[in-house]
């Protein structure tokens, strides 16, 4: 959804996490209603029963892993469908994920660095923390460091403090994951309050003082659910901070080259748009 513009507009892919539809976390995240405030695009791919009983994406799997092959494929895929469908800023495209959309969100986006400029992961674990589904389950208890990144890749993080599903590690390992390929980025970490709501920390990562590259976001009481969410959607935390406008704001500062866009691409899931 968006405002109709006479330029080609953002374009922001949402995974949904397990047990939910993309009409549902639609409704929890609010980001339709954000998308015609700042004149964007949404795409909402669906995870079908037949991939997975639960509706999750297959992140822990080695062949969903990867650039090439998979759900990665299929979602690139299907996201440069919509480029070239739609009046999309090829270099405005982003995606955003939940728990299991979450961390397979961050899969894709440093899979396809040439298609995304940014990745928001909320609740969700470190490319590569897991390999099946005994790891899965080993990662989300206890935490997993996942593997080292080869391409710096703009990433926002949220994760709440209280998270009994996915241990809150994981949003730090995520962190420092999406760190390393920077050479070095300046750190701010500020404590905040959502007013009659939650305490927060955020922690940014920048040059000096311009745009931040990596952010994390620990909402303090919160559990697994979408900091600052509809409760008309599941899984959302109304008292946190608003997780879709920051991932918005994050987003729009940052954008691919052509260089980076020039890249070989991806083959050509359902979607809502």
């Amino acid at each position: 959804m968006a405002k109709k513009a006479a330029e080609p507009l953002p374009l922001i892919v949402m995974l949904h996490g397990c047990g939910q539809t993309p009409q549902d976390f639609a409704r929890g995240t609010g980001m339709n209603a954000l998308a015609e405030e700042f004149g964007a695009l949404v795409l909402y791919p669906a995870q079908a029963r037949k991939a997975q009983l639960n509706r999750c994406w297959n992140w822990f799997k080695r062949g969903d892993q990867a650039r090439g092959g998979g759900e990665p494929a299929l979602i690139a895929g299907l996201t440069q469908e919509i480029i070239a469908g739609q009046p999309v800023d090829p270099a405005r495209v982003y995606i955003a994920g939940l728990s299991a959309g979450a961390s397979a969100a961050l899969i894709v986006a440093t899979a396809y660095p040439d298609i995304f400029a940014a990745v928001g992961v909320h609740s969700g674990l470190a490319v590569g923390a897991a390999h099946d589904a005994a790891s899965a389950t080993r990662a989300m208890v206890a935490g997993a460091p996942g593997r080292r990144l080869g391409a710096p890749m703009p990433t926002i993080i949220f994760h709440g403090e209280k998270d009994k599903v996915v241990n809150p590690r994981n949003g730090r390992f995520a962190a420092m994951r999406a760190l390393q390929p920077y050479d070095r980025l300046d750190r701010t970490e500020k404590t905040m309050r959502v007013s009659g709501g939650h305490e927060y920390v955020r922690t940014a990562h920048r040059v000096g003082r311009g745009r931040s590259y990596v952010e994390h976001w620990l909402v303090q009481g919160s559990g697994h659910a979408w900091s600052g969410g509809n409760a008309s959607g599941s899984y959302t935390d109304p008292d946190g901070p608003d997780a879709s406008r920051e991932m918005m704001r994050f987003f729009l500062r940052h954008r691919t080259t052509k260089k980076r866009r020039a890249s070989p691409g991806s083959p050509g899931v359902t979607a809502t748009l």
